[in-house]
This record gives structure tokens, C-alpha cells and sequence, in this order.
């Protein structure tokens, strides 16, 4: 099993993510646990505040270290293979052989900055590693949160089902990448619009497994 830990000040946005389709299962299963927690509740003044202004001056408010710290040293199991992830666009860029490697941790806890950012001391002191998922700035580290969590979730065996729908798609002794070909289903002729047909190659309907096969080893893509 390998638990997530969320830290974010929207809880409620994980609700839908983590409650349907194979993620569900998953944790229904006990091959993942999947926590989130409100930072607001580390926080120590009543009006449970986890920001504050920058020193310096500054445009936004500050994700402060102090109920962040708190969390994380709750939340951290000991004796276990964890890592403590910020989100921030500073990140190392997330890619398939990073989530092989986050797999095979027991507990991942991930810290959701928000506003302007999170105290430098966090990403200091705080966490193992930052994460970006792309060249791009978003509101909050939530959604790349979730993107992680699938990304790993697959990995862990039996949550997407049968074990050889996960090893059909790796390339043999690879761990950076996974093997993708082109994929067709019914109908055979689909015709989006008068004398427009879009049609599958002839070659997957001949029942021809060996060239079946040949056709796929040719359109195969290494997926990074």
C-alpha cells in the first residue's frame, strides 16, 4: 500500500477526485490510502491564519512555515519510505521515471502552495523535493497534486485492474517510459459527415496476429 497525504487549504476539492472510478477502488482495496488534510487546522490563531504579508514588501499574500511545518511533522509516519513534495513551478519537471520512483515509496506527503507562494524555509527545511508539472504557472498546487497521485497510483499493482495491463505498455528493461501505439475500436467506418470516412487499418481487422503485431512494433512511441 502507499498513502498520499494531501496538505491544502481546499480540502473539498480532492472530494469528486478521490471518490470515483479506479482511485476509489483503489482505496477500497487497500492498495492506496488517500488523506486530505486542511491546513487551517495547524494553524494557532483563532482566526486560523497559514499566511501572512512578505517581508520586504510585495504584491499577495505568503504561505507561512510555521502550520506547514506542523503538518508535516504530524502527518510523517516513522520507520516509513516517505517523501515530502512541494508543488512549485521552480520544480523539477514530473515525468514517468519520476513516478516510478515516487512509487515505490510507502507515503508521499504533498504540500499545495497557494497565493504568492510558500516561505522560502519550507522549501528549505521542510520538504525532499519540489515538483513542477510544466512550464506554466497555475493557482495553487492542488491540481498537480492530483496529477501526481494518478500518475503513481497506476504504477502500484492491481489498481488498474490486471497486472498485464500495466506490463504490456512498458518497454522491457526501461524504466523511463512506457511503450503507446494507435488504438481503434467500433465502429470500423465512422463518417463524421457526408463523403467523409474515417477508417481503421485494414491490418488489426485481418486476424493476423503476427502482422497484427508487426503493425503496432512500427507505430510504437517510447512515452516519457
Amino acid at each position: 500500500m502507499i498513502t498520499f497525504d494531501v496538505i491544502t487549504i481546499f480540502p473539498k476539492l480532492f472530494e469528486p477526485f478521490i471518490g470515483e472510478s479506479l482511485l476509489a477502488k483503489g482505496q477500497k482495496k487497500k492498495l492506496l490510502k488517500i488523506g486530505v488534510h486542511d491546513l487551517r487546522k495547524w494553524a494557532k490563531d483563532k482566526h486560523r491564519s497559514v499566511d501572512d504579508k512578505p517581508f520586504g514588501g510585495g504584491l499577495g499574500m505568503v504561505v507561512k512555515v510555521d502550520p506547514v511545518y506542523r503538518a508535516v511533522q504530524k502527518l510523517k509516519k516513522k520507520g516509513k519510505k516517505s517523501k515530502v513534495i512541494l508543488f512549485t513551478p521552480r520544480g523539477k519537471k514530473f515525468d514517468q521515471a519520476m513516478a516510478y520512483d515516487l512509487s515505490r515509496q510507502n507515503q508521499l506527503i504533498f504540500i499545495c502552495g497557494r497565493y504568492e507562494g510558500v516561505d522560502e524555509r519550507i522549501a528549505k527545511h521542510v520538504v525532499d523535493m519540489e515538483i513542477s508539472i510544466g512550464d506554466y504557472v497555475l493557482m495553487g498546487g492542488e491540481v498537480p497534486a492530483m496529477a501526481v497521485i494518478e500518475a503513481v497510483s497506476r504504477l502500484v499493482p492491481g489498481v488498474i485492474g490486471k497486472s498485464q495491463f500495466l506490463k504490456e505498455r512498458l518497454q522491457k528493461g526501461r524504466k523511463k517510459g512506457f511503450l503507446e501505439y494507435p488504438q481503434y475500436t467500433r465502429p470500423e467506418i465512422f463518417e463524421p459527415k457526408k463523403n467523409i470516412k474515417w477508417k481503421i487499418p485494414k491490418v488489426l481487422m485481418s486476424g493476423n496476429h503476427k502482422e497484427i503485431e508487426e503493425w503496432r512494433e512500427k507505430h510504437r512511441k517510447i512515452i516519457l
